[in-house]
C-alpha cells in the first residue's frame, strides 16, 4: 500500500495522545483502521482494549466494515461505535438500563408538542419549532448550561426554561433518558464512582475518535477520564471543517489539544486525494482568512488543473436556467448525473432550483432537508384566502386566515363544516365595529378574485397585512422576520409568469406529484440522478462537479451570522463545500433575487480566483 509519511507517522504511533490534522480528501479514515490494525499486529495490544469512536452510526458501521476487510476476518473484537454507544454500553453495565429506557425521536417531539399544547402554546410552524427546541435542550445539557441563566433562541426565556423543566419531569416519571442525558449521567458515574471508572480505563486501553472537531464538551470531559492516565488518545479531525456550532460542537476544543496535553504528538495529513490542485488552491485560499485555525498547507495529490468556474448573473432565473443547460452539456460529455451535486445554504431556493429540473427534465435526487415550499404554513395560508376569493366555503379555510392579521373574530361563528362572509356578518349583526373589519375582508377578497397569482400574494401582504402579522409572530417566535417574509418571496416569484389561479394551483400539484416519482425511482441513491442538498449535508461526500448556489452576501455568510466567530464558521462551511468537488467546481451569484439587489459572496474573491 501507498502511504505518505504523514500517513506512516500516524499509523506507527504508540503511545502517549497524538493530534492527526485531517485534512480533506487525506485519507483520515485509512489512517484510523490502519492505525487499529497497526497496533494489533505491530505491538500487540489486545483487540478488547482499543475502541474507536465516530459520531454517526453509519460511520461506524463503515469504519468497522473496512477494518474487517483490512484484516481479513469476520468479527472482531475492537470496540466500534458512536459517543452515544459508548456510553450507553457503560451507563448499562452500571446501572441496567436497556434501550427501552431510551426516548424515540417521535416519543420526544409527542411529548414537546403536548407540553406546549398544555401551556397554551401555540405555534404554526410546530414541526420547526420543536425541533429548534430540542436542539437547544441539548445545547443546555450538552454544555453543561445553567438553565436558570440560559437565554432562548427559538421562544421567550421564561417560556423556554418552563418547557426544559416540565420535558425533564416527563422523562423522570416515564423513567427514560435521552441522548443527551446519556452524556450527563455518564460524566457523573465516571466522576463520582472511580471503581467503575477505573473498570472502564483498564478495558479501553486505546482511543482513536474520528471527525474530532465536533466533539462537544460532555464528550471531550469523558473520553478524557476513560483515556487517564496513559492518554493514549488519538483524535482525527479538522478545524477547517467545524460546522455544527449550532449543535453544541466546540472547535475550541480541538484547537487547545494540544494545551490540555502538551506531550501531544501532531501530524499534518496535508495531500489532498479528492480534489484536483486548482480546486485546493482555491479552497486553501479561502480558508487562510480565518484567525482561529492551525496553520497548514495542504497540496493535492492529482497535479491536473481542475476547474474553478466563477459565474455572476443578472437574475436568480438566469442563474438557475444556466445550472440546467449546464448539467444537460456535462451529461452530453458522458458526466454520469449522479457525479454531479448542486449544494445550497438553506432550504430557501431549493425550490427555484428544483421548478428550473423538473423543466429541463432532468432527473434529481433532493436531501430530506430540504422540504417542498408549497406544504410550508406560510403557503397554506397564501392559498386559503386565493381559494375563498374564489368560491371556497370549507370552514377550515376561514379558520386559517380569519385573525391573520387579527381581526378578533371568535371561532365560535364557524359552527358548520361550510360558511360564508354573510354568515359571519349576521354572526356579528349588532357588532359595527366588527362589521367594519369583517366588510374590509369582503372587499379585499372580491379584489383577490379578479387577480393574476403574483399580483394577489403581493396584495395579501401589503394590502391585507399579512406580512405585518408574520412579524409579530416572528417576535413571539424570537427569529427575524425576514425568515419568514423570505418564505413569501419564494412563493411569490414561483407564481410569477401563471395568469390565473387554477394554472398556478396544477403547476403545484404535477409540482408535488414529481417530487414523488423522483423520490420513488430514485430510491436507494443509486439512480443516475443530479442530488441537492444543503452545505452541512454533504459533509463527507465528493463528487466529480459541484454546483455552489445563490453564492451572495446574505446567503453566504448568511444574514443571522454576523458576530466574527460566526462569519469564521460560515466561511469554514463554504470550505466544506468548495472541498467536495474532484474535478470542476461552480461558483453561482446573482446580482437580484425576489426582487432584491445581492452582492456576491465576499468568500468568492477570497478564493483568489477571477471569474
Amino acid at each position: 500500500m501507498n502511504l505518505n509519511r504523514a500517513q506512516k507517522t500516524a499509523i506507527r504511533h504508540k503511545d502517549g495522545p497524538m493530534m492527526v490534522l485531517a485534512g480533506p480528501g487525506s485519507g483520515k479514515t485509512l489512517v484510523i483502521t490502519e492505525r487499529t490494525r497497526y497496533l494489533i499486529r505491530e505491538y500487540n495490544i489486545p483487540e478488547e482494549n482499543i475502541l474507536v469512536i465516530t459520531f454517526t452510526r453509519a460511520a461506524a458501521g463503515e469504519m468497522k466494515e473496512r477494518f474487517l476487510r483490512l484484516l481479513g476476518v469476520g468479527s472482531t473484537g475492537v470496540s466500534f461505535g458512536t459517543f452515544h454507544a459508548v456510553f450507553f454500553a457503560i451507563l448499562r453495565h452500571a446501572y441496567g438500563f436497556s434501550p427501552e429506557n431510551i426516548i424515540s425521536e417521535d416519543e420526544k417531539r409527542a411529548c414537546l408538542r403536548n407540553i406546549l399544547s398544555m401551556m397554551g402554546q401555540g405555534y404554526e410552524d410546530e414541526k420547526e419549532f420543536v425541533s429548534e427546541l430540542l436542539s437547544e435542550i441539548s445545547l443546555v445539557k450538552g454544555n453543561r448550561m445553567d438553565i436558570s441563566a440560559y437565554y432562548s433562541m427559538s421562544c421567550g426565556d421564561e417560556v423556554f426554561r418552563n418547557i426544559y423543566r416540565e420535558y425533564n419531569k416527563r422523562l423522570q416519571r416515564l423513567k427514560k433518558i435521552d441522548y443527551d442525558d446519556m452524556l450527563v449521567m455518564c460524566c457523573k458515574l465516571l466522576s463520582e464512582r472511580p471503581d467503575i471508572l477505573k473498570l472502564w480505563q483498564s478495558k479501553f486501553k486505546y482511543i482513536l475518535i474520528d471527525e474530532f472537531q465536533d466533539i462537544n464538551i460532555l464528550q471531550y470531559d469523558i473520553v478524557r477520564m476513560l483515556a487517564a492516565p496513559e492518554n493514549n488518545l488519538f483524535i482525527v479531525g479538522d478545524d477547517d471543517q467545524s460546522i455544527y456550532r449550532f449543535r453544541g460542537a466546540k472547535p475550541e476544543i480541538m484547537l487547545n489539544f494540544p494545551s490540555d496535553h502538551p506531550d501531544c504528538k501532531k501530524v499534518l495529513l496535508n495531500v489532498n486525494y479528492r480534489s484536483d490542485n486548482h480546486i485546493v488552491s482555491a479552497a486553501c485560499n479561502l480558508i487562510s482568512h480565518n484567525k482561529n485555525r492551525f496553520e497548514k498547507e495542504i497540496s493535492a495529490h492529482s497535479k491536473k488543473g481542475g476547474e474553478v468556474v466563477l459565474r455572476h448573473f443578472d437574475s436568480m432565473t438566469e442563474q438557475n436556467t444556466k445550472l440546467a443547460e449546464e448539467i444537460l452539456l456535462l451529461a452530453k460529455q458522458n458526466e454520469s448525473l449522479s457525479d454531479i451535486c448542486i449544494l445550497v445554504r438553506t432550504n430557501l431556493g431549493a425550490g427555484a432550483i428544483i421548478q428550473k429540473l423538473i423543466e429541463y427534465n432532468i432527473p434529481f435526487i433532493a436531501g430530506d432537508s430540504l422540504p417542498n415550499i408549497y406544504d410550508h404554513w406560510i403557503t397554506r395560508d397564501i392559498l386559503s384566502y386565493i381559494r375563498i376569493a374564489t368560491g371556497g366555503t370549507d370552514r377550515g379555510l376561514f379558520l386559517r386566515i380569519i385573525n391573520r392579521p387579527v381581526r378578533y373574530i371568535e371561532r365560535e361563528c364557524f359552527d358548520s363544516p361550510n360558511t360564508s362572509i354573510e354568515e359571519i356578518k349576521e354572526y356579528y349583526e349588532d357588532k359595527k365595529w366588527m362589521l367594519d373589519r369583517i366588510e374590509q375582508l369582503e372587499y379585499d377578497l372580491a379584489m383577490l378574485s379578479g387577480m393574476k397569482p403574483y399580483a394577489a400574494i403581493q396584495y395579501i401582504r401589503r394590502g391585507i397585512g399579512y406580512e405585518e402579522f408574520l412579524r409579530d409572530y416572528a417576535a413571539k417566535r424570537r427569529i427575524k422576520p425576514e425568515e419568514l417574509t423570505d418564505i413569501l418571496d419564494e412563493l411569490q416569484e414561483s407564481a410569477r409568469g401563471f395568469n390565473t389561479y387554477s394554472e398556478w394551483f396544477s403547476f403545484m400539484e404535477e409540482y408535488k406529484e414529481e417530487l414523488i416519482r423522483q423520490a420513488a425511482k430514485m430510491a436507494g441513491n443509486k439512480a443516475d440522478a443530479v442530488r441537492i442538498m444543503t452545505m452541512h449535508g454533504s459533509k463527507g461526500l465528493e463528487f466529480s462537479t459541484v454546483f455552489i448556489m445563490d453564492a451572495n452576501e446574505g446567503i453566504m455568510p448568511h444574514k443571522k451570522s454576523v458576530l466574527p466567530e460566526s462569519i469564521e464558521e460560515e466561511r469554514r462551511l463554504f470550505y466544506v463545500a468548495m472541498t467536495r468537488a474532484k474535478n470542476k467546481l461552480y461558483i453561482f451569484s446573482c446580482g437580484q433575487r425576489y426582487n432584491k439587489s445581492m452582492s456576491p459572496s465576499r468568500f468568492i474573491a477570497e478564493t483568489g480566483e477571477r471569474g
